[in-house]
């Protein structure tokens, strides 16, 4: 094959297409080309470059016989075939160190202003109400924050609360020997025992699906705060509302939902479940558009990460 084509699915921050245009790729941008006009030029490609608007499945690839990797901007990849492409031998990028630091600011401010009654005091005193003793706030300073997954956006979280004098454990299913002075390496058991605030940092898998649901929520010992900047099918809403209606959960600050669409801009064209609007009408939850990792500096990182690990396997 002498033009390696890198076909852009998705948009992604343009120094990823200049250094893979620099190396000799030929790309191309079908931001909007449908997957039906898509299949007339898979056959010559090289490489994909991704987001989240396709699913890049069985069929998908069967019309992709000279592919040689694919590169998702962003960290998940559960909208590929991974099984299929480590038998077909095609290497995948993702670029999870991208945007570890913007996923860890977004939850710490999403906590802070939560314990601090932030966002409802902003709402309160913009409608003209002035009720200091209703927006007493609770410092994180002695609590114990529980984190669930300890790869890039996990330890990034850790990192960030080096700052406070907090107890931060971690349990990771899949990584040992991790612990040090600061973070505790533990089991699940002494999360749900000891956590006053817990976050969740992990892929979305057959293992992680509804992994918050109502036998996790009776599992934890004591009034917590949750934070979700995963993907939203890691929490079973209706199992936070439960939490929240007793007491149990003491306010959520959620960058992801469970109801999202492929293409979030479309997210209200559908019904509205009752117990997403429980959310919506609660004072002590925090919602944003899946923007955790969307900052302006992080969609640079994104690109520069992926273009450093493709160009670092290719040949001279």
């Amino acid at each position: 094959m002498n033009q390696r084509l890198v076909i852009f699915i998705d948009s992604v921050h343009p120094v990823l297409e200049e250094r893979l245009s620099n190396a000799g790729f030929l790309c191309q941008r079908h931001f909007h080309t449908t997957p039906e006009e898509l299949k007339a030029i898979l056959p010559n490609a090289y490489g994909l470059v991704i987001r989240s608007r396709l699913t890049i499945n069985e069929d998908f690839l069967s019309h992709c016989p000279q592919l040689q990797f694919i590169a998702r901007s962003g960290s998940g990849l559960e909208n590929i075939d991974t099984a299929l492409c480590k038998m077909r031998q095609i290497r995948l990028y993702n670029s999870p160190e991208g945007n570890r630091n913007a996923v860890a600011e977004h939850a710490l401010g999403m906590l802070l202003g939560l314990m601090n009654k932030l966002f409802k005091a902003n709402k309160s005193v913009k409608s003209g109400i002035w009720n200091r003793e209703d927006h007493r706030g609770e410092e994180l300073d002695g609590k114990t924050v529980g984190i669930i997954g300890y790869g890039n956006n996990g330890a990034a979280f850790a990192k960030k609360l080096r700052g406070f004098d907090v107890k931060v454990m971690a349990f990771d299913k899949y990584k040992t020997g991790f612990g040090d002075h600061f973070v505790q390496e533990c089991t699940l058991e002494a999360i749900q025992e000891q956590a006053d605030v817990l976050s969740f940092h992990v892929p979305q898998n057959k293992e992680t699906l509804y992994y918050f649901d109502s036998a996790f929520l009776k599992s934890m010992k004591k009034p917590f705060y949750l934070l979700n900047l995963s993907r939203g099918k890691i929490v079973d809403t209706k199992a936070l509302v439960e939490g929240l209606s007793l007491g149990l959960v003491k306010g959520a600050g959620l960058d992801v939902l469970e109801f999202e669409r492929k293409s979030f801009e479309s997210f209200f064209d559908q019904e509205i479940p009752e117990e997403l609007q429980a959310l919506f009408a609660a004072e002590n939850v925090c919602l944003s558009p899946h923007v955790g990792g969307w900052t302006t500096q992080s969609y640079i990182k994104l690109s520069s990460v992926l273009a450093d690990k493709i160009l670092a396997d290719e040949p001279n």
